[in-house]
């Protein structure tokens, strides 16, 4: 079987953290019609289902998927590739690791937030619309099956708890990206096996978890 380590998008391989708050304000300004900023916000709202957020503002009934995608392509412009993904997806590769990523992110936007260069270092993308999402575990086993790797040979670093949970149902091992979106403490207590403070060195962390060193 193959070895292989999967990865959360937002907040582990984009930092796309005030990008995520400008479109749930973007989105809150147009749906409400009145002015939302960030600020106005509430707390946790980063790592707060986007429903629950919204709902908090004000806002009732259903998210208008149009008027969602308009609020994120602009705020998406702010979000930036981590310096670190693209040389650490080749070094997985150049290792025989295979690499996933398992998104609550639908497949239209996954363009507007990695190039194709990245991409094209990813062997599986597993988004919102492909499986029932985190912390469900469908998501990481679809991509696991799709990589014929089993659920004891592989990792998933993602950034929030229900990452954790996700990985733990699926029977991975869950790494908290402590450069995330949720606070290392959090990370642990939802179950992460370790929480990495940085990406320094994330290769060989992520070799020595799944015993390729």
């Amino acid at each position: 079987m193959k070895r292989a380590v999967l990865f959360d998008l937002d907040g582990v391989l984009v930092d796309s953290h005030h990008a995520h708050l400008a479109a749930l304000a973007g989105y809150a300004t147009s749906a409400l019609g009145r002015r939302v900023t960030i600020a106005d916000l509430p707390p946790e709202a980063a790592t707060t289902p986007r429903d629950h957020v919204l709902a908090e503002l004000g806002h009732t009934g259903v998210v208008n998927q149009d008027g969602w995608d308009a609020a994120t392509a602009t705020a998406t412009l702010t979000a930036k590739l981590f310096p670190f993904v693209a040389d650490t997806l080749a070094q997985l590769r150049a290792a025989d690791v295979g690499t996933g990523l398992v998104t609550l992110r639908s497949r239209q936007r996954i363009d507007w937030l990695l190039p194709p260069a990245v991409l094209d270092l990813i062997d599986v993308v597993v988004c919102y619309e492909d499986a029932v999402p985190k912390p469900a575990p469908d998501g990481l086993l679809l991509a696991l099956d799709k990589l014929a790797a089993s659920p004891t040979d592989a990792v998933f670093v993602g950034d929030i708890e229900s990452d954790m949970h996700a990985a733990r149902a699926a029977g991975v091992t869950p790494i908290g990206a402590g450069w995330g979106f949720s606070s290392p403490t959090a990370l642990t207590r939802a179950g992460a096996t370790v929480v990495l403070p940085r990406a320094d060195d994330l290769v060989d962390t992520l070799l020595s978890l799944i015993s390729l060193e």
